[in-house]
């Protein structure tokens, strides 16, 4: 029987590919070298889900999956948080009084200022973290390192010279499941996270108004985002996340506040809001972070 296929973007190692182990261990996770081609890949049948990091605690939003969500044709069926630990790695041998230099990722390198200030070396800002440790290993040198996960360090047959070097240990990622079929939450099954996409019409306080119906019937709205469309210098759409289901009746009402006042309204996804989001605000040593129950 043939695996079903996830698609993340990045080299084997990547830390969307420890996401993809976490929630779809029996799936084939296949790695592809854009998000573009994550997307395609989905939209086309070739994979069934894609790992789709959305944003993280300390970088921010991934801008490029804000601006290809709203043009593609599938939803969202999950998310998950993903505590992000770096290891330092280098080849057999190596020791971190030996060490010349250290690649990565820019957003890794940043998170790991404090071990590169320690070690006293050079830091170059590498495509990914996954491919820095492959790039490393196909040196086999003992004097260049790489930061990367436990999972890279396995992949490519490198030591963890220093493991979790991360400066801040709320280093979190949210990912995006997508499917290219709708696949609601049921209603009352749980918390649900409903994701929408909105533009509104171009009339005074138009923002404003739209948004009034979330407060006025006690929908909590976790995310907005803007960003601009045609190159102009104003937000002229919305990304959204609320806690809720659309046929709950005070989301149904609010979201009709909002379609009154938008020029263009698509719900992308009601699934289950992660365990995560419920102990957000404790002690990272007490939370939660199991992974939704594994599927097929």
């Amino acid at each position: 029987m043939t695996k079903k296929k996830i698609v993340f973007q990045g080299e084997p190692g990547a830390n969307s590919h420890i996401a993809c182990r976490d929630v779809y261990p029996n799936m084939q996770a296949v790695p592809l070298a854009t998000f573009e081609d994550c997307f395609q890949a989905i939209e086309t049948g070739d994979a069934d889900l894609g790992m789709i990091p959305i944003e993280n605690s300390l970088a921010g939003r991934v801008a490029d999956i804000h601006h290809l969500l709203p043009a593609a044709n599938m939803s969202i069926i999950g998310e998950y948080f993903l505590p992000i630990n770096h290891q330092l790695l280098g080849v057999k041998g190596a020791t971190l009084d030996g060490l010349k230099d250290v690649q990565s990722h820019v957003h890794a390198l940043g998170q790991c200022r404090r071990m590169i200030r320690e070690l006293g070396i050079p830091a170059e800002v590498a495509a990914d973290t996954a491919g820095s440790a492959r790039h490393i290993a196909e040196l086999g040198d003992p004097a260049h390192a790489a930061i990367a996960s436990a999972l890279a360090a396995e992949i490519y047959g490198l030591d963890v010279l220093a493991a979790d070097i991360e400066d801040e240990e709320h280093n979190t990622t949210r990912f995006v499941i997508l499917s290219r079929d709708a696949e609601w939450a049921r209603q009352g099954g749980g918390p649900v996270i409903t994701s929408f996409i909105f533009r509104v019409r171009n009339v005074p306080a138009a923002l404003y108004k739209s948004l009034g119906g979330f407060a006025t019937n006690g929908i909590n709205m976790t995310k907005l985002e803007s960003y601009q469309l045609g190159g102009k210098f104003f937000a002229t759409q919305f990304y959204a996340d609320v806690e809720g289901h659309p046929d709950d009746h005070d989301l149904t009402l609010a979201l009709e506040e909002l379609g009154f006042f938008s020029a263009e309204l698509r719900i992308v996804g009601v699934y289950p809001a992660s365990p995560f989001r419920a102990n957000i605000a404790e002690p990272a040593e007490n939370r939660d972070l199991r992974p939704m129950p594994a599927a097929d």
